[in-house]
């Protein structure tokens, strides 16, 4: 029998190539996405339902929950707070991290597996996130870890996969063409609708990733600055 993975799928390029790392390395998928009140919801919603399809899932499980967003502090969550055009150079966290985020999907990502008796979960955090976003660093999967072998039956194994935490997004964008990662039903930009703004953080990133593989981004875009060094 196939092992299972359940592997976070915010509807993105990371979590996208995150499935294809995890079905080559001879897992089954299971979907995880989440929606938490952030902006751009619907549009995340609709691009894991395609993924899903593309990679032929072997589950989806669709969370909704309102708790992060009425914790707000986030650009993503909050109407209130702007959404700031990117400064790629910056140290400073940006006003999109939410607030222990990935903690909170971690822990649903781990009662799901347990309860489907996966045997991993994936996630696709990456060197450029954890620069900015506290719990995207190796040091916080490393603790995760532990909580997931402590709070589990004694009989769970479950290993938390984070492939691309020492990655940037430039090697992502690499393995997922190597792995043909359907970039096109993929979605990244802090806003709701198409096109994609080009000038967000998550836009800039990505576009960077693109622009330094020579590969055009499938992604129809309002403005497409360039990003390359």
């Amino acid at each position: 029998m196939t092992e299972r993975a359940v592997v976070l799928v915010s509807g993105g390029m990371d979590s996208a190539t995150a499935v294809a790392e995890a079905m080559d390395r001879g897992y089954d998928p299971l979907f995880l996405h989440t929606s938490y009140g952030q902006e751009t919801e619907d549009k995340e919603f609709e691009c894991a339902q395609q993924l899903a399809q593309d990679f032929d899932a072997a589950d989806f499980l669709h969370v909704e929950t309102e708790h992060l967003a009425r914790i707000g502090a986030s650009s993503l969550t909050d109407d209130s707070i702007v959404i700031e055009d990117a400064d790629l150079e910056s140290d400073e966290i940006p006003s999109s991290y939410v607030p222990f985020r990935n903690a909170n999907l971690l822990s649903m990502a781990t009662s799901y597996a347990e309860a489907q008796e996966a045997t991993a979960v994936f996630i696709g955090a990456h060197s450029e996130d954890f620069s900015g976003y506290p719990d995207c660093r190796p040091q916080f999967f490393e603790a995760f870890q532990d909580v997931m072998d402590v709070g589990t039956k004694p009989e769970t194994d479950i290993s938390l996969e984070a492939p691309f935490v020492e990655w940037s997004k430039t090697d992502i964008v690499e393995r997922g063409l190597e792995l043909d990662v359907p970039f096109e039903h993929t979605w990244s930009c802090y806003q709701s609708t198409a096109p994609a703004c080009g000038t967000c953080d998550a836009c800039a990133f990505r576009l960077q990733a693109f622009q330094r593989v020579g590969v055009e981004d499938p992604v129809e875009y309002a403005e497409r600055p360039t990003y390359t060094d």
